[in-house]
């Protein structure tokens, strides 16, 4: 069977997503959040860490696991109950955990948003929607412009479901800015940033009328589903470089 070291996969991860760059949530620590032995044989991809996703790479046979949202994102509870469920399993079965939170949205190559851009068709963006000076997102500049309802039908197709759509601009998309995940309420930043249509994973109630305010389409597609592209990517990019098999473990929060 054939195996690499932990310590190799993940000098590989920070060299090709650079966290050091960027000013991240709190909570997000980005990098190797759980040891195992020090050997990786099979890798699994999900989401988000926790005791589901944990039982499901222990049912894959994993003894890495890559996440987008890690372990510590919630609020730090007590080892008890679940909590003490999923630390122990990580342990017993030799499960090292790693994730990369806006690193991993913004990435040029790997990242979520311009996955996303890919998935729906376009072949050229830009970086766009800075986060603490780094960009975190792409925007695409439409040459022949898409009506909302056509965007509406592509998003659905890549995604697997409608969109939320805020209908705040114009019908006609010109200018198409993508950050994946919650960045509803930003709106008025992504209008100050050029494009007409934003497209992200969630936001809140009152986004509805901050559209309208700011003139701008809204696009939302769910946070988890928006951000499956960029685990997905790196385990592809990992399992060929060091020659290990890789798995997907779809959990959706319906969110």
């Amino acid at each position: 069977m054939a195996s690499a070291p932990l310590a190799s996969i993940v000098a590989h991860c920070e060299h090709r997503l650079t966290p050091a760059n960027f000013t991240d949530y709190d909570r997000a620590w980005n990098g190797l959040q759980a040891e195992n032995s020090g050997q990786v044989t099979r890798i699994a991809a999900a989401v988000d860490a926790s005791l589901a996703t944990v039982e499901l790479a222990i049912a894959a046979r994993a003894d890495l696991l890559l996440v987008h949202h890690g372990l510590f994102w919630g609020q730090t509870l007590p080892w008890t109950g679940r909590r003490y469920a999923l630390i122990r399993k990580l342990c017993e079965h030799n499960l090292a955990v790693y994730s990369q939170h806006l690193p991993l949205d913004g990435h040029p190559e790997l990242g979520n948003a311009a996955l996303l851009a890919q998935a729906l068709g376009f072949t050229q963006w830009e970086p766009f929607f800075l986060s603490k000076g780094v960009p975190i997102g792409v925007q695409v500049a439409l040459s022949t412009p898409m009506t909302r309802e056509r965007l509406a039908a592509r998003l659905a197709e890549v995604l697997g479901h409608a969109p939320t759509v805020l209908p705040g601009g114009k019908d006609e998309c010109r200018r198409i800015g993508i950050c994946t995940g919650g960045a509803g309420s930003e709106l008025a930043q992504a209008a100050r940033e050029g494009v007409d249509t934003f497209i992200t994973g969630e936001g809140p109630h009152w986004s509805f009328a901050l559209a309208e305010e700011v003139g701008i389409n809204a696009f939302y597609g769910g946070h988890y589903a928006t951000e499956t592209f960029g685990v997905k990517a790196l385990a592809a990019e990992l399992a060929e470089k060091f020659g290990l098999p890789w798995e997907f473990l779809d959990h959706p929060s319906g969110l």
